[in-house]
């Protein structure tokens, strides 16, 4: 299901429908979709999707003409890509001078242990690889780009904006009404902001 904020903050973030954009990390083809009933020509990529929708593969091996995307959209996927160095820089390529890249991010430097143990407190039935605050805190270092690797790879032919910060949590298998109680948690101090909204420009 759909964050009905994350698609609030996509559409206003891209350029006006019928543009040409990309989506990096498409999974199973959600947003694309919205974004093609809004009146956007969408190509969606994820190399591990099995959507007929969604084209299985890597943004480095993507082929297209250089300048042929007027924006790109990663949700929730950059701290996955790979190779990043090349990724970003096929990337590039394919944004047009001027386009636009929307990123909603994990900073996984900002997961701490007061995160872990609230997301293990409320993660849903049948999410049981890891048992403390200390195995998800390793799985994620181990997996996925920090941010500030993203960005600064991203850097080099982008023009960002400095990160939006915000919850991250309630989105990754937990029911989407705990957003409110992590955001109220994140402004008491008490849970750190575990996502981040970045907007960018090709430069």
């Amino acid at each position: 299901m759909l964050d009905p904020g994350l698609t609030r903050f996509v559409k206003q973030a891209l350029p006006p429908a019928p543009a040409r954009v990309l989506e990096v990390g498409a999974g199973d083809g959600e947003l694309a979709a919205e974004l093609a009933s809004a009146g956007y020509d969408v190509v969606a990529i994820d190399p591990a999707s099995t959507v007929d929708a969604v084209r299985p593969v890597s943004l480095h091996e993507l082929d297209g003409e250089p300048g042929s995307f007027d924006a790109s959209v990663a949700v929730l996927s950059m701290h996955h890509v790979e190779p990043l160095p090349e990724s970003c820089r096929r990337l590039a390529e394919l944004v047009r001078g001027g386009g636009s890249l929307v990123l909603d991010e994990l900073d996984v430097d900002r997961f701490d242990e007061r995160a872990g143990r609230w997301w293990l407190e409320h993660r849903q039935d049948g999410e049981d690889r890891f048992t403390t605050p200390d195995e998800l805190l390793e799985f994620l270092r181990h997996h996925c780009h920090p941010l500030s690797v993203v960005l600064g790879a991203l850097g080099e032919w982008f023009e960002l904006a400095p990160p939006a910060r915000g919850p991250y949590l309630y989105r990754w298998q937990l029911p989407l009404a705990l957003r409110s109680t992590e955001e109220q948690l994140i402004a008491g101090d008490r849970l750190p902001a575990t996502g981040a909204r970045i907007v960018g420009v090709r430069r």
